[in-house]
């Protein structure tokens, strides 16, 4: 020991004879290692206390002061050596640390900084510096490889060598360092109660924040979690060490620790994020417990760190979660105060309102009774209301992401606290459901229409999930403007609203079985079975088994006919329409009768299909739909009513029809045949009666025919459902049903619906009773050609008796019977309804057997359809001719129809007559056979597409038909065509669908509007873009530009397709198609419109290629300046981004949000590019051209101009930096407009307010409503400073005529001085006396003819 003593003396001694000033370059010597091991080996040694001692009386006889010791040793700390500086650190803790030490002469706030800055350093040093095992080999490499780039020179080889030997030494170093930086931190915790650091504030922060620095600096040091736990519970005991008043005053101590904490408990999800939350949530509640200066801290973190909390959505989803952890130890108060800050957040800025709005969400589901149900104060001063209102009150937030986020937290809450009947009552009341005479657009339900309607996907979406979560609450009827917003939404172009909106219109309907919410049900969610997203149809198809064939199936079980024998005890109590009620609850009856709707009944049909083709249909749902059949007819019996005016519930037999193809063994053949032979028996005697009944009762005749369509409609259903189960029908009534079939066919006396499915049927019965195909085929053959001779009698028959009608009407003078008169039209009424029969048999014959020989049938066609050609043969006979076209315009119809059909089974017939075809389309004034011939070409695009194609034009005439349906009818199926590449976008087809966006029809619109803003945009992104140019043209009905050189079509057929004129609503419907198609465009597209309309149009104009004097040629230049000062057209720096924005802001996507702000920087730079080279020569040059021809086109230059350059007035020298008098002059040129049109405005608005005052009529005047209106007129003008002075002038310059006038008619007016406002026209007319101005100034007076500056002229 006394050596060490010596050795120690000895190179203090040294250390302090250094003197600086001799030489200041010098470094001072420092401490040896053997130093620092020979002063721990005395202080290690406990046991000789007299060690120390010794030491200590040394230095005193060496003058030296036991400080001597600290002042080498914090160097050594502070030194580059991570070895000597933990060894020194080590050595100063021990000196504290030994027996009888004189700490307060030891500790110095320099060399326990210097301390902790060992420490920090050591962990940076072990996670900078020494990297781990896998790094090292990795690094090896990496030397090696760069040896081998360099030729293995031998400098680098010695280098390599030296690198390898240290790191070698690494594992070993590492290890001796953890031992030796939990020996520090342990020692450390110990003299944490040796010193008291409140004399020295700098220490205590440094070591706070030391302490918090070491769990995240460590995080990537030890794979072992015992070891880093050992590490952290050593901080957490020191940082709890720190919070005693000794060390300071512990609310200061308290605000420290929190705030170096913060950043570890906004951390993602780690090791120190936890020991963070664990301290505060532990230890310091425990010390806020004793102390109310750490508690106040700690109540104040979770306001802090709000402030503090990340953007990034997981961020602050984490920054949330930590919020909680700690309000959830607080106090109730304590919480209530922090939910009132919370409430008041969301009345802050962006970030805040959307923190404010997922804490909400946090705190009303994680602390107890928010609604106060269980407590006994009343529920407005419950917390929970306040947050529920603010959340609501978010839900019409500017900003997108926080509409979303709000909707979609509600919702969440909506869920939770739906399970508790107090809390549901007490939303039910915050939301305004069941509240009467109440606002409906500050309710819940206008909330709702909103949002669902809402410009932002995100918004949408979580909206309807909110409405789907109102499902539940409600417990009454829903809005019906609601069902109408999520039944639109089903037709969102975004795949995640289409299966929102699913889910929250089937919640509706599985709680509400009312018609509003069936109906809307039916015609929105059955239709997405056409859906291109294949999840989309699966869901459709789950839903439509389980709320519809389900529901059915249990509707229609097997006690229902035990339920019958219950009810009829008391039919007589009870109407009929009750007790099918009653039979059939949950509403199914409704359910099957909108199942059969027109609109819907295609896509159930396709839905079975599907279900079919999967085996997923189950004969529980076949049973259920027969045994409602015979309960309905049971239950008509058992009410006394006549069986003859039975019918099944509507839908039934449709829905029995689809699925019997799938399940043909569970109908049963007796059920079957005894209907066939109910609805052929009375079903004849009622269309019979329909036919031929003349009564006088109008109600009765339209009851009559509504029943025969539906009898008629029934026998399809049954019929189609038979030819499903021939398989499993007996051998002789499959035999006898067939020949019932086809006598009702050779008859012709059906209803056109019941013709095809008897035909249908008859095929199929011999199609599956054939033993083989050839056999089925002859089969089918021979019977076919049967009909179709009888079918060719009657035609002849028809036409000869026509033809004989028109030679008697021609040659017969006197008048004939009566009697023999109407029977001869009875007879002939008869013989038409069969030709008409026929006619139609005929098609659906050529359809199911296309080999039929038809030699004898075309001659009959062609004869009736070219009866109304002047042309024909029929009107070659001398005298008045009337054609079967006007006396008989159904069978004119039908023949135009069979022979479509004649003509898609034969090609060389159709070559010959689809140009016969096209010419009656043109020429026909019936919008029944336009319909249809609308309907025969697209198949005939199909078929013949090559044939067609020149007919194109023509058959797009029927876009701009007078009849809606017609209109319609052709866009549908044109647009199909198109999607299917049948027809081409291309030559005027494009052009001509755009008028369809302003089309009269609001359906037609709406179908334009998905037809460009859905499929055009992602099957053709660039034919808005290419077309744009050429449609102003076409729209104005302009020929004076080379773009409509090569017109398609004649002058009528371009005005019929054009909106011409300079009227509003000529103006109004060009400028909505313009916008709809800059709307499709992206960005890069609408600048390079805006460059494109300058060039071609603009640029031609100033060059003179484009006619400024024609009416048209002006049109086309007023809708360009309106396109360029269009918000659509303009590219500010935002537009790229903006419609990002939301969803990015929702989905706390920083990267995107950098990406989409720099392509808007891109885009902003491109566009002022584009106003440099372009864009204001070629305005300068056509504002110069219109001057000169004093055109009235430009005010609106001049507008467009200024809206342009609106948004760049600061960078107008930069635009003009070439030419200085240019810029003086566009500058000189604004500002005079603005001001002539102010003074325009100005003029208006006085000659308004003189009008008002001057033709008032004599009666009582309405001063308040007078001064109400130049109240709001003079508020509107006065907003703008040009405005109100050229209001000033204009008042002055009209009193100043006025003056004039009383002058020149020598009418005495009031002194100058007095005249305020213009004054009214004076009704005397006298001399000239009394007047009492000064001559000079009258005649001054006289003399000025105009009060108009030249800038007005």
């Amino acid at each position: 020991m006394e050596e060490a003593i010596s050795r120690i003396i000895t190179e203090l001694v040294e250390i302090s004879r250094f003197d600086g000033r001799t030489n200041p370059q010098s470094q001072p010597p420092s401490l040896s290692e053997h130093f620092l091991l020979d002063l721990q080996l005395l202080v290690d040694n406990t046991n000789d206390s007299e060690a120390m001692d010794s030491l200590y009386e040394e230095l005193s006889s060496k003058s030296l002061y036991p400080s001597a010791l600290i002042h080498p040793i914090a160097s050594a700390m502070d030194s580059g050596s991570t070895h000597l500086s933990l060894l020194a650190a080590k050595v100063f803790l021990s000196l504290l640390l030994s027996p009888n030490a004189p700490v307060l002469t030891l500790f110095t706030p320099m060399s326990f900084l210097s301390f902790l800055r060992s420490i920090r350093q050591s962990f940076k040093h072990r996670t900078e510096g020494h990297p781990g095992p896998d790094e090292q080999s990795h690094g090896s490499q990496t030397e090696i490889n760069r040896k081998r780039k360099v030729g293995g020179r031998g400098r680098v080889s010695r280098k390599n060598a030296r690198n390898s030997q240290n790191n070698d030494n690494v594992g070993e170093e590492s290890e001796v360092d953890l031992r030796v930086l939990f020996s520090l931190l342990e020692r450390l915790e110990l003299v944490m109660g040796l010193i008291h650091l409140d004399r020295f504030p700098d220490c205590l922060k440094s070591l706070i924040q030391t302490m918090a620095k070491i769990p995240v600096i460590s995080l990537d040091l030890w794979g072992n979690l015992g070891s880093y736990n050992k590490l952290t519970s050593i901080c957490s005991r020191v940082l709890g060490e720190v919070l005693q008043p000794e060390h300071g005053d512990p609310a200061n101590t308290a605000a420290e620790v929190l705030k170096s904490l913060s950043s570890l408990i906004l951390m993602p999800k780690s090791q120190a994020r936890t020991f963070s939350l664990g301290f505060v949530t532990n230890q310091m509640m425990a010390v806020a417990r004793e102390f109310d200066e750490v508690k106040k801290a700690v109540v104040n973190l979770p306001r802090y760190l709000v402030q503090k909390a990340p953007e990034k959505s997981e961020l602050r989803a984490l920054a949330v979660e930590s919020i909680m952890e700690i309000v959830g130890v607080m106090e109730y108060k304590d919480q209530i105060r922090f939910v009132q800050y919370v409430v008041k957040m969301t009345q802050g800025k962006v970030s805040l309102r959307l923190l404010a709005v997922d804490l909400i969400l946090t705190l009303v589901m994680s602390l107890k009774d928010p609604l106060g149900v269980n407590s006994e104060a009343e529920m407005k001063d419950s917390w929970g209301i306040w947050c529920l209102e603010a959340l609501i009150q978010r839900c019409s937030d500017v900003s997108a992401g926080i509409r979303a986020r709000s909707l979609s937290n509600l919702a969440q809450l909506v869920g939770f606290l739906s399970g508790d009947g107090g809390s549901r009552v007490c939303m039910k009341e915050v939301m305004g459901f069941g509240k009467g005479g109440h606002n409906v657009e500050a309710s819940m339900n206008g909330l709702l229409r909103k949002r669902c309607m809402d410009e932002k996907a995100a918004v949408r979406k979580a909206a309807l999930l909110l409405v789907t979560k109102l499902t539940a609450l409600l417990g009454g009827t829903i809005d019906g403007m609601v069902l109408k917003s999520m039944s639109m939404a089903c037709s969102d172009p975004l795949v995640s609203i289409r299966k929102a909106a699913i889910a929250a219109l089937s919640e509706a309907f599985r709680k509400f079985s009312d018609e509003t919410v069936t109906t809307e049900w039916l015609h929105s969610v059955p239709r997405l079975i056409s859906d291109n997203e294949s999840s989309i149809q699966e869901e459709c198809e789950n839903l439509f088994l389980e709320l519809v064939l389900d529901r059915i199936s249990r509707a229609g079980s097997a006690d229902i006919s035990r339920n019958g024998s219950i009810y009829s005890k008391n039919l007589k109590a009870k109407s009929l329409d009750r007790d099918m009620e009653m039979f059939f609850p949950e509403g199914v009856l409704y359910l099957l009768k909108g199942i059969c709707n027109g609109e819907v009944t295609p896509w159930v049909k396709k839905i079975c299909t599907n279900l079919g083709k999967k085996k997923r249909l189950k004969h529980k749902i076949a049973i259920a739909l027969q045994n409602i059949i015979r309960a309905s007819e049971s239950l008509w019996l058992s009410h006394s009513m006549p069986i003859e005016n039975w019918m099944a519930p509507p839908g039934v037999w449709f829905l029995l029809s689809e699925v019997s193809v799938y399940l043909p063994k569970v109908v049963d053949w007796e059920f079957l045949h005894h209907h066939w032979q109910f609805l052929d028996k009375y079903g004849m005697e009622g269309e019979c009666k329909s036919s031929f009944v003349h009564g006088e009762a109008l109600d009765e005749e339209d009851s009559i025919e509504c029943n025969s369509i539906a009898w008629a409609g029934d026998r399809v259903f049954l019929l189609q459902t038979i030819a499903n189960v021939a398989v499993e029908l007996p051998a002789e009534a499959a035999a006898d049903l067939a020949h019932n079939l086809l006598k009702r066919i050779e008859e012709f006396n059906m209803h056109l619906t019941e013709v095809k499915a008897h035909v249908k049927a008859l095929t199929t019965l011999c199609k599956r009773k054939a033993s083989n195909l050839e056999e089925a085929e002859a089969l089918v053959l021979k019977w076919v050609h049967q009909v179709l001779s009888k079918a060719s009698q009657i035609l002849e028959k028809c036409i000869s008796e026509d033809l004989r009608d028109n030679k008697n009407s021609n040659f017969l003078t006197p008048p004939r019977s009566l009697n023999r008169k109407d029977r001869r039209s009875v007879v002939m009424s008869r013989l038409l309804s069969e030709a008409i029969a026929a006619v139609y048999s005929i098609g659906s014959l050529v359809i199911v057997c296309p080999s039929a020989d038809t030699t004898t049938i075309i001659p009959l066609l062609y004869t009736i359809i070219t009866s109304g050609n002047p042309s024909s043969s029929l009107n070659k006979l001398p005298g008045p001719r009337i054609s079967l076209k006007q006396t008989a315009p159904s069978l004119y119809i039908q023949a135009w129809l069979t022979m479509g059909k004649l003509c898609l089974a034969d090609g060389k017939l159709a070559k010959n007559y689809i140009p016969l075809f096209v010419q009656e389309l043109e020429k026909s004034d019936s919008a029944a056979l336009r319909n249809n011939l609308i309907v025969i070409m697209a198949d005939f695009c199909v078929r013949y597409t090559a044939l067609v194609d020149c007919y194109t034009t023509k058959i797009t005439k029927c876009l701009r038909d007078p009849c809606e349906l017609v209109r319609r009818q052709t866009f549908i199926l044109l647009a199909r065509l198109l999607q299917r590449d049948y027809v081409k976008w291309r030559g005027v087809m494009f052009l001509r669908f755009l008028l369809s966006l302003v089309d009269e029809s609001e359906k037609i619109r709406q179908l334009a509007d998905f037809l460009f803003g859905n499929i055009l945009k992602v099957k053709a992104p660039l034919l808005a873009y290419n077309s744009f140019v050429e449609a102003i043209f076409v729209l104005n009905d302009c020929h004076a530009h080379n773009a409509q050189s090569d017109s398609h079509g004649s002058r009528t057929e371009s005005q019929l397709f054009s909106i011409r004129g300079n009227d509003e609503k000529a103006k109004s419907q060009r400028m909505h198609i313009y916008v709809s198609l800059l709307k499709q465009m992206a960005p890069e597209h609408l600048l390079a419109t805006f460059a494109k309309l300058c060039a071609e149009i603009l640029a031609a104009a100033s060059d003179g290629l484009l006619n400024v004097g024609d009416v048209t040629g002006q049109s086309v230049l007023q809708d360009v300046f309106h396109i360029l000062s269009c918000k659509e057209i303009r590219i500010s720096s935002t537009r790229a981004s903006s419609s990002e924005a939301a969803d990015i802001e929702e989905e706390g996507d920083g990267g995107g949000a950098s990406v989409a702000a720099a392509r808007g920087r891109a885009i902003t730079q491109a566009v002022r590019k584009g106003l440099i080279q372009n864009t204001i020569p070629i305005f300068i040059e056509l504002k110069r051209l219109l001057e000169s021809k004093n055109s009235p086109l430009i005010g609106s230059l001049m507008e467009c101009l200024r809206i342009l350059l609106k948004d760049y007035k600061n960078e107008i020298d930069d635009i003009l930096v070439a030419d200085q008098q240019l810029q003086k002059e566009l500058i000189y040129d604004m500002q005079k407009y603005e001001t002539a049109k102010a003074k325009v405005t100005a003029a208006e608005a006085v000659a308004t307010m003189q009008k008002s005052s001057s033709y008032q009529s004599p009666g009582v005047p309405d001063p308040a409503s007078k001064t109400q209106g130049q109240s709001k007129l003079k508020c509107k003008l006065v907003t703008d400073s040009k405005v109100a002075s050229a209001m000033a002038d204009a008042a002055a310059a009209a009193t100043a005529r006025s003056v004039l006038k009383e002058v020149n008619k020598g009418i005495m007016a009031s002194p100058l001085s007095s005249l305020r406002v213009p004054k009214a026209k004076s009704c005397r007319v006298g001399s000239s006396s009394g007047v009492d101005r000064p001559v000079d100034v009258l005649e001054s007076l006289r003399r000025r003819q105009s009060f108009d500056s030249d800038e007005e002229n």
